[in-house]
């Protein structure tokens, strides 16, 4: 028996490029870099040091405000690389790998056995508790608490986002070992979310709230799911779990190992062969798009992530901790002259001034990273309300956090929000602003102040 939530606000961004469900591995990469970046509010101490060898799931570092959260490699090898930048902070740690790789043994863990305490033990001493997130502030979660619930979204809505009912195909003793863990850890339930019409292995797991959602992006943002399930209140806190994390955290527990492999879409519109691949956490971006993958006809932009939410990197860059997807469109560094006063049948648009694409809604576009428009004040046009399924008001808790009114962030909502819950407003948004850079501050600062 599931519980279907109908998402009506939103907006699907058709974009050519979507990634062909044909799976094959990446060339091995040479080097992997964890950065600590990708953890957002973690300060690092380093355990090992540039010449020390490491195994697959051995702790790097740690957090510096709570030492129990560990950090782990994601292959074994040598530290050949600690770039800082000012006042010496770690940018990133590189690695050599090994031609053979040697796991670090956690283990196998009896999970239908184990204790709560025991399951958090072994989940923050094998490097596994960085995939386990909490709402409020959008952090690694915070051991010391108890979650109300756990929120998993197995549905991705984003532009071009892989699809978790092929990544996740024939992984269901995996999942099924991590669903039951982490429902040791709360007293209430593991809400998981699939797709309407979807053939997700998730749908048979035991000890979880199925729900099927359908609807227009962001129907797949975990966000969602949480406000319309059960909201964050102030002095309450929910976990959230990525899907494909899932995955690493069922292997460690049923087989002792860490085992950081990754099924990756290679998507967007200047990729010659948009597909699947098997890779690792961390590693080279280049063994992926090795192939003419990227485009000759211009400069491209490479995208660790999906469109609307991702991290750009060089093409020379690393997969980063959390991405289950590499984006590369078209550079959008060109302008039209007097582009905003002709018809317009090549974009986006919710409204229906001088663009077209209502005209055909399963029209597929190559767009490309122009902004169309310079940075300015807000307007108020009600355009954020159409797009923003969450039952909070978009444009009034931007100006809060912009001007940094606690008491107002938190009675518009502001406990169950992240940045990512405002990429599509921020797609839309005429004024050009960046919303999601404004949500992210302003969740600091309510870390900073209220904690």
């Amino acid at each position: 028996m599931s519980n279907d939530i109908r998402i009506k606000k939103g907006l699907d961004i058709k974009l050519k490029g979507e990634a062909e469900k044909t799976l094959e591995k990446a060339i091995l990469s040479n080097f992997y870099t964890l950065r600590p970046e990708d953890f957002h509010g973690v300060i690092p101490k380093l355990i090992s040091k540039v010449g020390a060898k490491v195994k697959a799931g051995e702790p790097v570092f740690f957090d510096k405000s709570n030492e129990n959260i560990k950090f782990v490699s994601p292959v074994s090898g040598e530290i050949i690389e600690i770039a800082r930048g000012e006042k010496r902070k770690i940018l990133s740690i590189k690695l050599q790998a090994d031609k053979e790789q040697i796991y670090q043994d956690y283990g196998v863990f009896n999970v239908d056995a184990a204790e709560p305490n025991e399951v958090k033990a072994h989940l923050l001493a094998s490097g596994c508790w960085p995939f386990v997130k909490q709402r409020p502030y959008d952090v690694i979660a915070n051991p010391d608490k108890s979650p109300k619930a756990i929120f998993i979204s197995g549905y991705a809505s984003a532009p071009l986002a892989a699809d978790l009912d092929f990544t996740l195909k024939g992984k269901e003793a995996a999942l099924q070992a991590a669903v039951t863990a982490l429902g040791k850890l709360t007293k209430g339930k593991v809400h998981v979310s699939v797709g309407a019409n979807s053939t997700s292995p998730l749908s048979g797991l035991a000890g979880i709230t199925l729900h099927k959602v359908s609807g227009p992006h962001p129907s797949g943002n975990v966000g969602t799911l949480i406000n319309r399930v059960d909201p964050v209140n102030k002095g309450e806190v929910v976990w959230t779990i990525a899907a494909q994390d899932l995955v690493i955290i069922g292997e460690l527990l049923l087989t002792g190992k860490f085992n950081a492999e990754r099924i990756v879409a290679l998507a967007g519109s200047s990729v010659d062969k948009p597909r699947y691949f098997v890779t690792k956490i961390g590693s080279e971006v280049a063994t992926i798009i090795y192939d003419k993958g990227v485009s000759q006809k211009s400069h491209d932009r490479v995208i660790s992530g999906n469109v609307l939410s991702g991290k750009q990197i060089k093409p020379d860059g690393y997969l980063d901790y959390y991405s289950n997807v590499i984006t590369i469109i078209p550079e959008g560094d060109d302008y039209e002259l007097f582009g905003w006063n002709k018809p317009v049948f090549n974009k986006v648009s919710t409204s229906r001034a001088l663009t077209f694409s209502w005209l055909n809604p399963n029209k597929k576009y190559d767009l490309n990273t122009n902004t169309n428009g310079e940075h300015r004040a807000f307007v108020i046009t009600g355009v954020y309300e159409e797009v923003f399924p969450l039952d909070i008001f978009p444009m009034q808790i931007l100006k809060a956090c912009m001007y940094k009114d606690l008491d107002e962030m938190e009675a518009l909502g502001m406990y169950e929000v992240a940045p990512e819950d405002f990429a599509l407003t921020e797609f839309v948004c005429v004024s050009k602003q960046p919303h999601q850079e404004i949500i992210r501050k302003g969740l600091d600062v309510m870390l900073k102040e209220i904690g």
